[in-house]
């Protein structure tokens, strides 16, 4: 595989993980959010509660240092995204100014002093520039302005609050409008009279450049208007160019003369020891967000040169960037050799002694930045080669570092869940039971009997008729001879026979039809026998309602009740045993009776009348007409209707019969299994300030706080699982 394939494979790679982290920075935000509404409860439980145990108990739970925590990781999860999204690889170049940092850049891109300002015309203007290398595209430009917002925030704000200016301007028009105000008389020296001047500069030329802060960016523009956006003054050393001020970037695409390059980009970091406020603060940010690589530049002074303070600054500066992964694996230290090599003995001092003053970089080489063919062979090429084979580690290790402190978060919000989880207590039981037995005792009398004797109603109408269904089945009878089907004319009868080429044909496609249209009316039925079951479910709920108190616990109404009861009920209620009261009423509120699975088979039979091959009135043979078809089809369908009439009769007393064996099961299962008694006491002491309100009415306050703080501390848990919490799947 090339460099420029294994650079591709290397980005592509790293996409799956940004979307991850980006699914582990959502997942943090919440766990962030249910945090802080558990410590808002907290707090109010405090002014609430008057229990000294659980008033001691919930001030040692402290959330703030964990959401503190969680900020910083969201904020370096950010970081880490943006380095995994991007579709390029980027190698910051910085040196302070004056060091050939340009003319590196120069010799790498193919690019001149009109797009990459060097140290031949007027200082730096701070402006940052990404170029970016593409093989096939002529060289263009893209700028990206400041908006009003981020330039009076990142450029104008920091030089008030540095030289003590007083009140920052609210706005650019603000900012234009008012005079500069005076140093202060405290604020003395050279730098700060520097830096003075530059937001002098901000201030006097304001016109010049402010419309472009309203300008839409990226704005492409061409290779030869580049310089004016990136310099200040033209090639003929005039300053007329005040665009710069309005730019927060500019991306440059070119194409790279060296070939293998792969997707690349180079980013200019301005050059540092300028007295323009903020540089070091961006460049920092840059680092930290869009750089994979840093590449130093230094030019030992021919006269005579060492590493001093400034050196070690910037590259500690660089260093701060990012902490996750230490700057020696991934920075790289260029010594600029002049043309004439007359600085070429402190270039090599110089390298000797590095490690000497703590700059630890991956390479450190000496080269002449000014000359292509050295710059790409001895700089850039080293450069790519070890980025290709170490990237992938440098990404894992980056990742690793921020799933070390994810996993820290979580340890330390787990102890803290468990705090909260043991906060309220238990509740007090041994007064409460007191209390709660003989109201359960008579409870239990209430609910037996109720029950028994609504047994014995539904026993004594066992052989009754159901009303619902015997007036679902009156409709349908009804309407199986209101409508028939059975064709209207003559006409009509001679049409179909035309059209099917015989009479014997059309018969039998109107035999089909009929049976089809009639058998379609009974599933009506379905109707009857739902109302009829869901009568007598509703005389059960009832009875659990008011002799049970079991109201208070659902605001589910009728048959719903029951599922609403059975899905609260646990699986086990007696530790090792399924509960017996939770089957009992699941098998109540599932039981359904339904035409298809009771009658349905009784009706088909009645039916056969009406099925061609199974009919026994045929057609006359010798010579068949509509009057024939009509009539037979006619009696036919009579003959059908009645035989399911009479059918339906001896069904007419089945959902009685039914609905006694399902309640009848019911009482089984709810009243006289083994241990079902123990079960009841369990449940309804667990649900004792819903279903006895005036007894325990304070408990059931206590009891909903307690529920809803369990709650939110279970959702907290869930959230912090460790699946949802990985960035490496």
């Amino acid at each position: 595989m090339d460099r420029t394939a294994k650079i591709a494979y290397i980005l592509e790679k790293r996409q799956p993980l940004a979307n991850r982290i980006e699914e582990v920075g959502v997942n943090l935000n919440s766990l962030y959010s249910k945090l802080s509404y558990l410590d808002n409860y907290r707090q109010q439980l405090l002014e609430k509660v008057d229990e000294p145990s659980i008033n001691g108990r919930l001030k040692e739970i402290d959330f703030s240092k964990i959401q503190q925590d969680i900020v910083s990781e969201l904020q370096a999860l950010a970081k880490l995204k943006t380095r995994f999204s991007r579709d390029t690889l980027n190698i910051g170049v910085i040196g302070r100014a004056r060091q050939g940092k340009s003319r590196l850049l120069q010799s790498l891109t193919g690019l001149t002093a009109a797009e990459i300002p060097d140290g031949s015309g007027q200082h730096c203007t701070g402006v940052r520039s990404k170029i970016h290398h593409n093989p096939n595209v002529e060289t263009y430009g893209e700028v990206l302005f400041y908006t009003d917002r981020t330039f009076m925030d990142e450029v104008i704000a920091p030089y008030y609050e540095q030289l003590k200016l007083g009140t920052k301007p609210i706005d650019i028009d603000d900012f234009a409008r008012k005079d500069l105000p005076s140093l202060p008389n405290d604020l003395k020296g050279a730098e700060v009279n520097a830096k003075y001047e530059h937001l002098r500069q901000y201030h006097e030329n304001v016109d010049k450049y402010r419309l472009l802060l309203q300008a839409p960016s990226p704005r492409q523009i061409k290779k030869e208007e580049i310089r004016e956006y990136v310099a200040q003054d033209n090639l003929q050393g005039e300053r007329i160019y005040f665009n710069y001020l309005a730019v927060r970037e500019v991306r440059i695409i070119c194409n790279f003369p060296k070939d293998d390059l792969g997707k690349i980009a180079l980013v200019d970091m301005p050059g540092l020891g300028d007295t323009g406020i903020g540089d070091e603060k961006r460049m920092v940010k840059t680092i930290g967000e869009d750089i994979d690589a840093v590449l130093f530049v230094r030019m030992p002074k021919s006269t005579g040169d060492f590493w001093g303070d400034v050196d070690v600054q910037l590259y500690d500066t660089a260093y701060r960037a990012l902490n996750d992964l230490p700057l020696p694996l991934w920075s790289f230290m260029v010594l600029n050799k002049l043309s004439d090599e007359s600085n070429l003995q402190l270039c090599q001092q110089l390298k000797t002694d590095i490690t000497n003053k703590h700059i630890n970089v991956a390479d450190c080489v000496i080269a002449n930045c000014a000359e292509a063919q050295e710059a790409n062979d001895q700089v850039l090429d080293p450069i790519l080669n070890y980025l290709a084979k170490t990237i992938t580690d440098l990404d894992q290790q980056y990742a690793s570092a921020c799933q070390d402190r994810i996993k820290q978060i979580q340890t330390s919000v787990v102890a803290e869940l468990d705090k909260a989880r043991q906060a309220l207590g238990q509740g007090k039981i041994s007064g409460e039971m007191v209390e709660f037995i003989p109201l359960f005792n008579g409870l239990w009398n209430d609910l037996t009997s109720g029950l028994e004797k609504l047994l014995k109603q539904l026993s004594n109408q066992i052989n009754e008729q159901d009303r619902d269904f015997k007036q679902s089945v009156e409709e349908a009878i009804q309407n199986c001879y209101n409508d028939t089907k059975i064709p209207s004319s003559l006409e009509e009868i001679e049409s179909r026979r035309d059209s099917k080429g015989a009479y014997t044909s059309a018969y039998s496609d109107y035999l089909n039809e009929i049976r089809a249209h009639l058998s379609q009316h009974f599933l009506s039925l379905d109707t009857g026998l739902k109302k009829s079951l869901d009568r007598v479910k509703y005389l059960v709920v009832e009875v659990l309602i008011r002799n049970a108190n079991l109201g208070g616990i659902t605001e589910a109404k009728g048959s719903d009740f029951l599922g609403a009861i059975a899905n609260l009920l646990p699986d086990q209620i007696l530790e090792g045993q399924p509960s017996r009261l939770k089957f009992g009423f699941q098998i109540l509120s599932e039981f359904q009776l339904s035409y298809r699975g009771t009658i349905q088979h009784r009706i088909r039979q009645c039916l056969n009348g009406l099925t061609p091959d199974r009919t026994d009135l045929h057609l006359s043979g010798k010579s068949p007409n509509a009057e024939q078809i009509k009539s037979n089809l006619e009696s036919l369908h009579a003959a059908a209707v009645f035989q399911c009439e009479t059918a339906l009769e001896d069904f007419l007393c089945e959902p009685s019969q039914a609905a006694f064996a399902i309640v009848e099961e019911f009482l089984d299962r709810v009243l006289r299994a083994e241990a079902v008694k123990d079960e009841w006491q369990i449940f309804l002491y667990q649900e004792r300030a819903s279903i006895w309100p005036k007894e325990f009415e304070l408990l059931g306050e206590r009891s909903r706080v307690r529920q809803e703080w369990l709650e939110a501390v279970e959702q907290a848990t869930n959230l912090n699982q460790q699946e949802l919490m990985s960035l490496f799947k």
